[in-house]
């Protein structure tokens, strides 16, 4: 594989993060679980799994299709902490997968050369590097509560990594090398 730039490396990451590595963790940790166990709270300061889906794509879809993108967005922040419409994992999913989908199209369509660019998005000052920095790490501050509400619910590993001979972890939820992983 010839060499990346900085920036171009970063999108990429960026974009395997969200679809690759988080979505796929998500999807997995939640496939044991019933509408219930989804829509579950410890108490009622604490989201449930469903309420944290509906959040991430309304994020996403806000931070980079329309905060990077361009794109015209509408956005219910509330509703997606306060529904309690115990809808069914296919619909959570659905709906997040398809907010990532449009977030890596956008992020496919990103000119590396803009990333320093100034954007406004939620009332905050950024720049479309920060703007894909902060979904990713957004993204990934939920999946992981999300890993651990699911954990909670059904008592098991999700099975993320199985060692290799050598003992060393290996990935189960991807189909090949990241690009900063050797093969």
């Amino acid at each position: 594989m010839p060499p990346m730039d900085v920036g171009s490396l970063f999108v990429a990451q960026s974009r395997d993060y969200l679809r690759d590595e988080f979505l796929k963790k998500i999807e997995r940790a939640i496939e044991p679980l019933s509408t219930e166990q989804l829509w579950w709270r410890a108490n009622d300061a604490s989201n449930s799994i469903g309420n944290l889906m509906l959040h991430l794509a309304g994020n996403v879809r806000q931070w980079i299709v329309g905060g990077v993108g361009g794109t015209a967005t509408a956005r219910d922040r509330a509703r997606e902490f306060a529904t309690r419409d115990m809808l069914p994992a296919s619909a959570l999913v659905a709906e997040l997968r398809q907010a990532v989908d449009e977030a890596c199209d956008t992020l496919d369509r990103v000119d590396v050369a803009s990333l320093t660019d100034a954007r406004e998005v939620q009332r905050f000052n950024t720049t479309i590097l920060g703007a894909i920095y902060h979904v990713v790490e957004h993204f990934s501050m939920h999946t992981g509560q999300i890993i651990m509400l699911a954990k909670m619910q059904t008592g098991t590993d999700a099975g993320f990594y199985r060692l290799r001979a050598d003992g060393t972890p290996e990935p189960t939820w991807t189909g090949g090398a990241r690009p900063f992983e050797k093969n």
